[in-house]
């Protein structure tokens, strides 16, 4: 919406040097910080995230192709008109990311380790030119005692710029505790008199999907990617891998995430443990890259993303990492309402390994790399080093046109 500008004037003298006169305070030094350790983070407590992010058009069809999105619905605009999208709307995985990103500051900053994403729903479509906001509530806290990081579970909602949910998950984080000394990081709670937060969670959620329009080409997609193609237990596996370069600290910036283990190779260096070393690539940017490797053959034809769950980093990525994707179905059935003659829902779990291609991957591990690699050692079995990711993630997908 445009509003009339209203301007002040300011006189702007000729600029004086003042710092060689002022001698310097070494008792006035602030050092912020950021971020909230396990004893910030309070069962109730609910944050407003800051900043905000308004979607360009270029800044998302860059995000498409950076992560190797093979779907025409977020790259060629009339096909996004002919399925009931009034534009291209941005990638569910630049939404994801975004809206996490958003969260970082307040919520995981000070985090050892992202745990895992759980009920993850995309309600609304989002399109160039709207902007997204980011609000948290705390929702449980696992103190595992003074000598050992705890496990907070968050709840995360987007709204855009009409306060409509557009995005909403959960996620757990490991969380140490605050180190003696170091003062709480304050809420709007801790003040009586500012006005609470309204946390916007919807727990009866339905996601507005635009119906297609139609007709749509059909030769812009894949012929064996529609929902006919697909049934419970094929496992598909993806050709192309992606090598990550440095180019993955700009994408983190890009996308708004603050944590510096990703950017900061001298924060990054003085951890200790698996984590030290090079900057860790942001989490959100490895299932990106993974999700393109798939979506040749498992989403081209999707024209929404409802969600996933179950979602794990199970070892990091760092710059020269090549990560490759397999897929496979764990279940279709048509898809509710007036959709329904015309798409199905296929969930897919999505495994992503690194240092060898898909292919490798499954010769050598076989029907391991689909088993939850935190079960395995109940099952007698052992982690896989090159194993990187799994999710389960559900996707409204063409029919056959007839």
């Amino acid at each position: 919406m445009d509003h009339p500008m209203e301007t002040a004037a300011i006189p702007v003298p000729p600029q004086s040097e003042l710092a060689p006169g002022q001698g310097v305070d070494l008792s006035r030094v602030r050092r912020p910080r950021y971020g909230r350790f396990l004893d910030d983070l309070e069962p109730g407590h609910v944050y407003a995230h800051p900043r905000g992010m308004t979607f360009l058009r270029s800044g998302m069809t860059a995000f498409a192709r950076v992560f190797m999105q093979a779907n025409p619905l977020y790259l060629n605009e009339i096909y996004a008109h002919e399925h009931g999208f009034r534009d291209i709307p941005v990638s569910p995985q630049m939404v994801f990311n975004a809206i996490l990103s958003l969260g970082v500051q307040n919520n995981s900053e000070r985090a050892i380790a992202n745990l895992g994403y759980y009920d993850v729903q995309f309600l609304r479509p989002v399109y160039a030119s709207e902007t997204l906001r980011a609000f948290t509530r705390v929702e449980d806290r696992q103190d595992r005692g003074p000598d050992s990081p705890g496990i907070v579970t968050l709840q995360t909602v987007g709204v855009n710029q009409d306060g409509a949910v557009v995005l909403q998950y959960r996620r757990k984080i490991m969380v140490g505790h605050r180190p003696p000394g170091t003062p709480p990081v304050k809420t709007p709670l801790d003040d009586p008199e500012a006005p609470g937060i309204e946390f916007p969670w919807d727990p009866d959620a339905v996601a507005e999907i635009p119906l297609p329009q139609g007709p749509y080409p059909a030769d812009l997609t894949g012929s064996d990617t529609y929902f006919e193609n697909f049934a419970a237990g094929d496992i598909i596996v993806h050709a192309n891998g992606r090598t990550i370069t440095d180019e993955h600290i700009g994408q983190t910036y890009k996308i708004g995430n603050s944590h510096p283990l990703h950017f900061d190779r001298i924060f990054s260096g003085a951890l200790s443990g698996k984590m030290s070393g090079e900057p860790i690539v942001y989490g959100g940017l490895v299932f990106a890259w993974l999700e393109g490797c798939a979506s040749r053959d498992a989403t081209e034809n999707a024209v929404w993303e409802l969600g996933f769950t179950e979602g794990y980093h199970t070892q990091p990525a760092v710059s020269g990492d090549t990560v490759a994707a397999i897929s496979r179905v764990l279940e279709t059935r048509p898809t509710p309402g007036p959709m329904g003659e015309t798409t199905g829902i296929v969930t897919f779990q999505l495994i992503g390994v690194k240092g060898m291609s898909a292919g490798a991957a499954l010769d050598t591990h076989g029907a391991d790399l689909f088993i939850k690699e935190n079960s395995k050692k109940k099952l007698g079995k052992e982690k896989i080093p090159a194993k990187i990711f799994e999710i389960e993630r559900r996707v409204v997908i063409k029919r056959r046109p007839h």
